[in-house]
């Protein structure tokens, strides 16, 4: 390799670092700045702006997600937030990946990828939603049984089949699940049954299934 190459390859790569680097303050200038633009819209510019400088050889993704958390908490102006942009990001990481594709390779028009990324936001807020609902029915749930004494067993089987237990509950899944004898695992069920929080399931078979009793005074509410 001749010297002149070596001397090109040289000034490529301080420019290239040059260059990066004034990226780089471009984009916390913008960021500690203020433009009037809509505060979500700028957490939607922000992620897509930090992921495409890519300043780090790594952790520019998890760094991008957390600067989006950091500044969609800034635009509502609460400490108090019950949705994660970046776990929905994680969940639609094939569509998040053909998005940065499509903004990296296309115009600077960057329309279509902050309408995918409010899209997201939707979604983060409609998952939200679903999980706080689900610990509102549990912790009704167990308030409407709060007088009653469980083993950690029943306890553990129960919230099982809160969270949704596939299949049917037999008393050899549920010896299982419990890591406990056939005749223990007989022995909480029949408790439970008695108290009225299991009930047997029609249609018996060769395996005798439970599930939760829902007609007693112990509803699982569901929140509209």
């Amino acid at each position: 390799m001749s010297i002149a190459c070596v001397l090109v390859g040289i000034m490529k790569f301080f420019h290239n670092i040059f260059n990066q680097q004034r990226m780089k303050l471009a984009f916390f200038d913008w960021y500690n700045g203020e433009d009037g633009t809509d505060p979500v819209l700028r957490a939607g510019i922000a992620h897509l702006w930090f992921v495409t400088i890519h300043p780090f050889e790594d952790g520019n993704g998890r760094i991008a997600r957390a600067i989006t958390d950091m500044m969609l908490a800034r635009s509502e102006q609460n400490t108090q937030r019950f949705y994660s942009m970046s776990a929905q990001v994680r969940q639609e990481r094939e569509d998040y990946y053909d998005m940065l594709e499509y903004a990296q390779k296309g115009t600077l028009d960057i329309t279509e990828p902050l309408e995918w990324f409010l899209d997201c936001l939707d979604h983060a807020f409609d998952s939200a939603e679903i999980i706080l609902a689900d610990v509102l029915r549990k912790a009704t749930y167990w308030n409407s049984w709060a007088n009653l004494t469980l083993n950690d067993r029943q306890r553990l089987i129960l919230n099982r089949l809160l969270d949704g237990f596939e299949g049917k509950l037999t008393s050899t899944k549920w010896a299982k699940l419990a890591k406990c004898s056939q005749d223990t695992a007989s022995r909480d069920i029949n408790d439970l049954i008695n108290q009225g929080v299991l009930k047997k399931d029609t249609g018996g078979g060769r395996s005798t299934s439970y599930s939760l009793n829902e007609e007693t005074n112990a509803p699982i509410l569901s929140v509209d």
